[in-house]
């Protein structure tokens, strides 16, 4: 592992634990966070997500979240229904910003969320997630509330397959991690460089080009590195995460799609290292062992008229 990651993650790489949330609350002042959820034919979990957020981080005691939305990707099930019942804003991908054809994907929900929010610092969180916690939310906010330096923030956490712990997270193994760690070294720290909990700046988010589909994290995460630098990146141990497993036609597609992320970033001409850090949990958090080894985007959403008009009539005090 090269020198500086090894001093990042000392320096960038918390837990949950370190920032208790009356610390949060006491350091939010006026920043505003917003939550999103994209979610697809998620009914079974999306309205537990949403209620365990309204009652742990929306309340006159914990009012660390300002805004709960979740943006609806074309469901065909109950989705929208249960999310609005347990209290989040819906808003369907298609609606936002309908003059521009949405296409389906994960990053294009993402990528329009941002003109839906208006939060300083915006927290995405996967729909799917089961036995959900707050510390997702908090977690991941924190060192954003805390420390004026830190830009983005990905959660870190074990992934269990059925009843085998830390076998989840089959792509980020076999294609995400030896992509990083080969062509940007400088992110092999991460633990779930995939992960779909993290949060940013909007200043940030909204500099970056996103992904449309399966890409996205991979994108953002190059892309943040590129466009702030490794210590403004930082990630925190919130635990266990918990989720619907894809089969592996469709963990199929979801590489395949990593991969060309990866590829469009590549004609920059990065450094390859023939390394690769994997990480196991040991008694005092993640342990990381290095070895030897033998698509379409949207634009930055500042450059979008819609979102430059919103931003103009805020900067003016204009309704």
């Amino acid at each position: 592992m090269l020198e500086e990651v090894e001093r990042w993650l000392a320096r960038r790489s918390w837990s949950m634990a370190d920032r208790p949330l009356d610390r949060l609350l006491s350091a939010k002042q006026d920043t505003t966070v917003s939550v999103v959820l994209p979610a697809l034919n998620e009914e079974a979990t999306v309205g537990e997500i949403v209620a365990v957020i309204r009652r742990d981080l929306m309340t006159d005691a914990v009012p660390l979240v300002d805004e709960l939305v979740v943006v609806d990707s074309g469901s065909t099930d109950r989705t929208a229904e249960v999310a609005a019942r347990a209290g989040a804003r819906v808003v369907h991908r298609d609606a936002i910003l309908p003059r521009v054809p949405a296409v389906p994907g994960k990053g294009e929900v993402l990528w329009r969320s941002l003109l839906a929010t208006v939060g300083d610092v915006v927290c995405f969180v996967d729909a799917d997630l089961k036995e959900f916690s707050a510390d997702f939310v908090s977690g991941t906010v924190g060192p954003l509330l805390t420390d004026p330096e830190v830009q983005f923030v990905k959660a870190m956490y074990d992934r269990p397959l059925g009843d085998a712990p830390g076998q989840g997270g089959r792509v980020t193994e076999l294609v995400a991690r030896p992509l990083l760690n080969l062509h940007w070294p400088q992110l092999a720290g991460f633990v779930q460089p995939l992960g779909g909990e993290y949060a940013a700046r909007r200043s940030l988010l909204e500099r970056l080009p996103f992904p449309v589909g399966y890409g996205v994290e991979l994108g953002l995460l190059v892309d943040a590195l590129h466009t702030v630098g490794l210590d403004a990146l930082a990630q925190v141990d919130v635990g266990v995460r918990l989720h619907r497993h894809q089969d592996g036609q469709a963990l199929g597609r979801m590489a395949a799609a990593i991969y060309r992320t990866a590829q469009l970033r590549l004609s920059r001409g990065h450094l390859v290292r023939p390394a690769l850090t994997q990480f196991e949990r040991g008694e005092g958090g993640f342990v990381p062992r290095t070895h030897a080894v033998d698509t379409e985007e949207r634009p930055p959403m500042a450059d979008i008229a819609e979102y430059a008009s919103r931003a103009g009539r805020r900067n003016t005090g204009a309704a």
